[in-house]
């Protein structure tokens, strides 16, 4: 934790800046390598190497994603509660670190795996119960380890850059430029590079790189601990959001006072959670500021901690009051989650039918396409910090350039013409198909799958915008006590958005079915569906999801926060200064 001098003593050197970035991107390098080379190709490993039915194998990932999406929950609770974010990150890469040794171990040891299967054989034997005991145990650990590196990373990060220091140059808008940008890089070597390794040279070597990737940025990290900023756990969130609920619900029959200045305040109480800055009163959402009205039966004692669960100060009714503040611009990213996950489904399976030869013998594998939205999104990500930022920020003042929910409409309005554009490719695709007399079949379509790269690029591009911009608001607009939190909630979204994928495209492939099988969304083939109607379906959808985000993004209220400023505490005179974060 920080700490100010005495007035007239030589200030120490401040932790944190940017010597500290190469070990923390280290980290989340490493991690999203681990990640994604693991997650990509593993249905592969299962059905290959462990020889488990498709199903079987599909059901197995889809519980591991599943999981992997709730434990950042758990881990951002106990670093903002008890733990911090330095030693929750550190104690859950090293239990992702022993569950991908296991699962390399599985791999490299053939008492660890089925036999492989003998030629001819139509039925190879499944791997036992002890070998798929230690896959599962395996994927258990890298789905815990995850959810402690996962929300924490990003929030540490972001620690270490203390903007209520004039002398601080390097802003945090900036450093989740840089951190979305190493997660596109180790994101589009793991999708290309591993994954050849994967399938060419082995398994062995396959998920031992990243293992041992993952071994050493464990070390560089551990070792950047002298030159951290590292704060100090506040105590559990959770609780602080309970107590001013039930103090509110306690005294909801009261008179609201007619002065907010006579609401409880305490700053000493408040100390531990409000090291960069106190909340200020807001006007909204009244009914909770009951919790901090001081009344007799709360037998309060001048000099004395009240009972939080009947009293509360106004910094904890705020941070409740911004937790629900960000709540509808959280519910909004979902539907783009929901439109990028076509992706990997149905943009996947046009790409199959597509004709994909670069030369005579060589072929893109259908997979690697999302390549080009990797390649737009890291592009668009370089521009908009070295083009885009100085140029606006000559028109809007702002450091930043743009807000981060201007820059999140941006993303809104560029993944609406994502799906636009697909529809009209599909209608293409088959419109070459059957001119071919290619509806009925499975063949391949005589048709560049080149003609998907824009609606790959304009995912890409609306990610660069939406998801940073929703990583800034959580960040920026979160109570410091709970930014954990608040990034496991951006990683919450991307489930939600999937899950929402998974549910639309059941309603639709149910309620779409004809009377003569037709189907928008066949099971068979493709060229007999109208996936261009989904497509368009999910585009009505981003529209009124447009106009949701507008009326909410015009409605937000930025949280009022007093910033002690540095600068002014070293002069004779200490001050403050009234912040509204943009």
């Amino acid at each position: 934790m920080e700490r100010m001098e005495s007035k007239g003593c030589r200030r120490k050197r401040q932790n944190g800046g940017l010597v500290t970035m190469p070990f923390i991107f280290a980290n989340e390098a490493c991690e999203k390598l681990a990640v994604v080379g693991f997650h990509t190709n593993m249905i592969s490993y299962l059905t290959t190497q462990l020889h488990m039915p498709l199903t079987k194998a599909a059901n197995t990932l889809t519980n591991f994603g599943g999981t992997s999406s709730l434990t950042p929950l758990l881990g951002a609770f106990m670093a903002d509660a008890y733990a911090g974010r330095f030693w929750t990150i550190t104690v859950a890469s090293i239990i992702y670190q022993i569950g991908m040794t296991s699962l390399t171990l599985s791999a490299i040891l053939p008492h660890l795996r089925p036999p492989p299967c003998k030629l001819g054989e139509q039925v190879c034997q499944e791997a036992d119960t002890g070998q798929l005991a230690i896959l599962y145990a395996s994927l258990l650990l890298g789905a815990l380890g995850s959810g402690g590196i996962r929300p924490c990373v990003v929030a540490f990060g972001a620690d270490q850059f203390d903007e209520s220091d004039p002398k601080q140059t390097t802003k945090t808008w900036r450093y989740f430029n840089w951190y979305y940008f190493v997660m596109g890089v180790s994101i589009l070597v793991a999708v290309t590079v591993l994954v050849y390794i994967q399938d060419n040279i082995g398994w062995g070597w396959g998920l031992g790189i990243p293992t041992v990737a993952m071994f050493f940025s464990i070390i560089a990290f551990i070792g950047g601990y002298p030159l951290y900023r590292n704060l100090n756990p506040a105590g559990s969130p959770f609780t602080r959001l309970l107590q001013v609920s039930v103090a509110a619900f306690r005294k909801r029959k009261l008179a609201m006072v007619s002065d907010p200045e006579l609401l409880y305040q305490n700053d000493e109480l408040d100390a531990p959670i409000s090291i960069g800055g106190k909340l200020l009163h807001t006007m909204h959402m009244k009914f909770l500021d009951k919790a901090a009205v001081v009344v007799e039966e709360d037998n309060f004692k001048r000099g004395q901690a009240p009972n939080l669960w009947r009293l509360n100060t106004v910094h904890r009714v705020e941070e409740l009051k911004s937790i629900i503040r960000m709540g509808p611009i959280w519910a909004a990213g979902i539907l783009l989650i929901t439109a990028y996950a076509q992706q990997n489904t149905f943009s996947l399976q046009q790409a199959k039918s597509m004709d994909r030869h670069l030369t005579k013998s060589f072929q893109i594998p259908a997979g690697s396409m999302s390549v080009f939205t990797m390649t737009s999104m890291l592009t668009t990500i370089a521009c908009y910090d070295r083009i885009l930022v100085p140029v606006a920020r000559k028109f809007t003042g702002l450091e930043r350039g743009i807000s981060f929910l201007h820059r999140m409409g941006i993303g809104f309005v560029i993944s609406i013409f994502a799906t636009l554009v697909a529809g009209f490719v599909e209608i293409k695709r088959k419109h070459v198909a059957s001119a071919h007399g290619l509806i009925n079949s499975h063949q391949p379509i005589p048709i560049p799958v080149f003609w998907l790269v824009p609606q790959y690029c304009l995912h890409g591009i609306a990610e660069a915008f939406m998801s940073i911009g929703h990583l800034e608001f959580f960040y920026d607009q979160a109570p410091e006590s709970m930014r954990s939190t608040a990034m496991a909630l951006f990683w919450t979204a991307i489930s939600v958005g999937n899950y929402t994928s998974t549910l639309l495209v059941t309603l639709v492939h149910k309620f779409s079915a004809g009377s003569d099988g037709s189907n928008w969304l066949p099971d068979d083939n493709l060229n007999k569906g109208k996936l261009e109607y989904f497509y368009w379906l999910i585009t009505l959808l981003q529209v009124a999801n447009l106009m949701y985000y507008l009326f909410c993004a015009k409605m937000y209220t930025f949280k009022p926060i007093q910033v002690h400023n540095k600068e002014i505490s070293d002069s004779k005179e200490s001050g403050v200064e009234l912040a509204n974060k943009v």
